[in-house]
Parts: C-alpha cells; structure tokens; sequence
C-alpha cells in the first residue's frame, strides 16, 4: 500500500503537479473540461466574500437556463478553493468570467454584466462554434416526440400515446418524461398491470416529476372497484365516517369519477380539515399530481379548494 501510493506520488511530480493541484486539475478535467466538448460552458470565478459576484449569479444562472436547449452549461469555480485553477487562468479579480468550448477559452464574458450583453455575445458564438451537433439534433427530435405523446394522451388517445412513448425509451432510454408517459399512457389504457411492471423497472428516474406523476396514478388506480363494490362504498360513506368516506373518494376516482372524487373530498375537508393530520387534504393533492397540475380540472378543482381554505 505504501509501496502505491510512493508510485503515484512519484508519476504526479514528474508531471510537475503535487497530490492536491492534480485532484484540483482532475476535478476541473470533470467539471468543465468534459462537458465542454459538446457544450459552450460559462465559466464563472467567484467567492462567497464578493458582493459583485453574488449580484452578477442570477443573471448567468437565468441565462444558462434560458440556453440550455441551445448547448449551453454553467460551471462555477470558487477561487478560495480552487486557487490552482485561478492561478491558471491568471485570475486577478473576481467576478471574472469566460466562454470555453473543447477546453479552450473562446471569449471573455466578464464584461457582460447584464442579461442582454451577455445573450448577445452567446448569439455570436453559438453562431460560429459546433454546439451540440448530432447529439443536439437527436435531442431536439425526441423532445419532439414526447411532446407529441403528451398532447395526443391529453386528447385521449392512450393507446397510441403509448406507442410514442415507447419508441422515445427505445431512442433516449433514460428519458424520464418518456418512462412516466408510457406508465401514464397504460394507466389510462386500463393496463394497470403493465403500468406497474414499468414503473418497478425504472428506479434511476424515481425522483423525476414525470415518473412521480405516473406513480401515483397509479396507486390511486390499481384498485380499480367493480359496480357493486363501489355502491357499498358509498353508502357506508353516507353514514358519515371519516373512514368511509375517504376509502369511497379513493375507489370513486379509481372508477374514473373525478368530480365525484373530488366532490367528496372537499366536503372531508370543510367539515374537519384536520382530521386525520389532514388527509382530506393530502389524498386531494394526490389526485392533483396524478392527473397532471397543469389539467383544467384540476386548476378548477385547485380553486375550490383555496376558496374553502382561505375564502
């Protein structure tokens, strides 16, 4: 072991670096200099005493978010902690800011302070510099194809959303938005079966909000009810149990009622919000996440729900 540790010492010296420049080095080899090869990286020098630099980082982080699509990344280096890698760029006050692409600087950005000069001189070079290219392209077009997907489940079509779907996990397997469509997609088509196998064999995407969709429409439709069980549910929930009505709220969504559902719900939660640490409430937002935020239901449904908290 020490035996080991002597060899790498010895290769580091020879390179002219010690153990913590060539750690310093291999970090920004990571950082930056990998993702610069397909991307333009805005590459800011700050520190947490430096008041311009804290005022200037809103402005990069909304540009490189507005310019994502486009190929371009942010890459923050701290020169307190990175004194090597100021050194090599010669950084002699802060905020200092460059333009890299395949590892080499191609413009000095620190002089554009502002959101307009800075997407100007990024005009300027996305239009002279190989940015993204094929992969950029292929990129585009399944983005492409999962909006398409989306619109056409959002029509009611769920059948042929999912073949969409499935074609996108066959060319970006690791697309989120595609694995939480398909899952959707079967939900909505009656396969609940197939939707839950999908769901159990995509762990790496189970924080994507995609996939968090689907996962609780799911659980909120793997029991579907038959006509018979939900009629029983509903007259126990006429009683007047708290139980009873929440587990009819459960089964009537399941049965594609979503006003019914809903309906209920709310009458749970105008009569005692708290009960049960609010869960009313929480089952309500559930049904929200599953049927996707942004669908007119919902913001309708979202409103009643404001007006009985706080009306």
């Amino acid at each position: 072991m020490g035996t080991s540790s002597s060899n790498r010492e010895n290769r580091v010296a020879s390179l002219g670096l010690n153990l913590d420049e060539q750690k310093a080095v291999d970090r920004f080899r990571k950082d930056v200099v990998e993702p610069s090869m397909t991307s333009l990286v805005i590459l800011d020098f700050w520190a947490e005493w430096c008041g311009p630099c804290k005022a200037l980082t809103p402005v990069l982080e909304k540009v490189a978010a507005d310019y994502a699509g486009k190929g371009v990344v942010l890459a923050k280096v701290n020169v307190d902690e990175e004194q090597f890698i100021a050194s090599q760029f010669q950084v002699r006050s802060i905020p200092t800011v460059y333009a890299l692409f395949q590892g080499q600087p191609v413009a000095d950005l620190t002089n554009a302070r502002s959101e307009s000069q800075l997407k100007q001189t990024l005009d300027q070079l996305l239009a002279q510099l190989p940015i993204g290219g094929a992969a950029g392209e292929a990129k585009a077009e399944v983005e492409q194809f999962v909006a398409m997907a989306e619109q056409i489940l959002a029509e009611g079509d769920p059948q042929r959303a999912a073949g969409i779907f499935g074609q996108v996990i066959e060319m970006a397997p690791e697309n989120p938005a595609a694995h939480g469509g398909l899952v959707l997609s079967l939900v909505q088509a009656d396969e609940a079966r197939a939707a839950l196998a999908m769901a159990e064999a995509i762990p790496a995407v189970a924080s994507d909000p995609h996939l968090a969709q689907a996962r609780s429409a799911l659980e909120l439709l793997a029991n579907r009810p038959d006509e018979g069980e939900l009629a029983s549910l509903r007259e126990k929930a006429a009683g007047g149990a708290m139980e009873d009505r929440l587990s009819y709220a459960e089964a009537v969504f399941a049965a594609g009622d979503h006003d019914a559902a809903a309906d209920e719900l709310l009458g749970m939660i105008e009569a005692d919000r708290e009960w049960n640490e609010g869960a009313a409430r929480a089952k309500l937002l559930q049904i929200f996440e599953a049927v996707g935020l942004e669908d007119p239901w919902v913001v309708a449904t979202r409103r009643r729900l404001s007006r009985l908290l706080f009306g």
